[in-house]
């Protein structure tokens, strides 16, 4: 059974050194054979009884709708399992978003919540939240005006029980930041990285991954 690691384009974009910190410390663990550098919207060829990896929650839900037959884990739930060396940040606080391709999946839910305790994190939730969540206003690319969609990001934003908020999808640490929040990207809190904004307006992101997509 081959066993890979997908970091998903948007992780690839944002820090390539955080996804191949990511990808040593599975290999280092014996999880993985290699890493599946093709996009989840190419539909790279996986083999049946394929043991996948995945940190992107739009990736999750793609692989596990077009893939029936591998077997895939979020690497939430496979950190959990493992030797990780949990940073410990002494009790703070963070409200946490769930992102829309997460929604109906509770295992995900329940091991982000874990990892944040591991790490000696607070977790306030929003009034909307797992399974109940609302987008952050990412998924309204190109469906709706970019007013529009900075209005939703604001709405989403302005529900969170505190400044700070824990998030474990890239583009949602682009939705927070321009609602007017600062992002804890879950993957910086894990290994000991701040969590840096970087092309934050719409297009400009949606561009940048197109751009990734279409040569992956």
């Amino acid at each position: 059974m081959e066993k890979l690691f997908a970091p998903g384009c948007a992780l690839v974009l944002y820090k390539p050194a955080l996804a191949k910190r990511v990808e040593n410390f599975l290999q280092e663990q014996g999880l993985i054979d290699g890493r599946l550098g093709l996009c989840c919207l190419n539909l790279p060829p996986l083999q049946p009884g394929t043991r996948l990896i995945d940190v992107c929650p739009g990736c999750n839900r793609r692989f596990g709708r077009e893939y029936p037959e591998i077997e895939l884990v979020s690497l939430w739930e496979i950190l959990l399992e493992s030797d990780f060396p949990f940073p410990d940040y002494s009790g703070l606080k963070l409200a946490l978003h769930d992102p829309c391709p997460a929604r109906e999946k509770p295992r995900i839910h329940n091991a982000v919540r874990q990892l944040l305790r591991r790490m000696n994190i607070q977790v306030l939730e929003p009034e909307l939240t797992k399974k109940a969540s609302q987008c952050c206003g990412d998924s309204f690319f190109a469906k709706v005006t970019i007013p529009e969609i900075l209005l939703a990001m604001k709405d989403r934003a302005g529900q969170m029980p505190a400044d700070e908020v824990a998030v474990y999808c890239v583009s949602c640490i682009k939705s927070m930041h321009n609602g007017g929040k600062t992002p804890r990207y879950l993957l910086d809190l894990l290994f000991a990285e701040p969590t840096e904004i970087q092309a934050y307006h719409p297009e400009e992101w949606h561009k940048l991954l197109d751009d990734y997509i279409a040569v992956h």
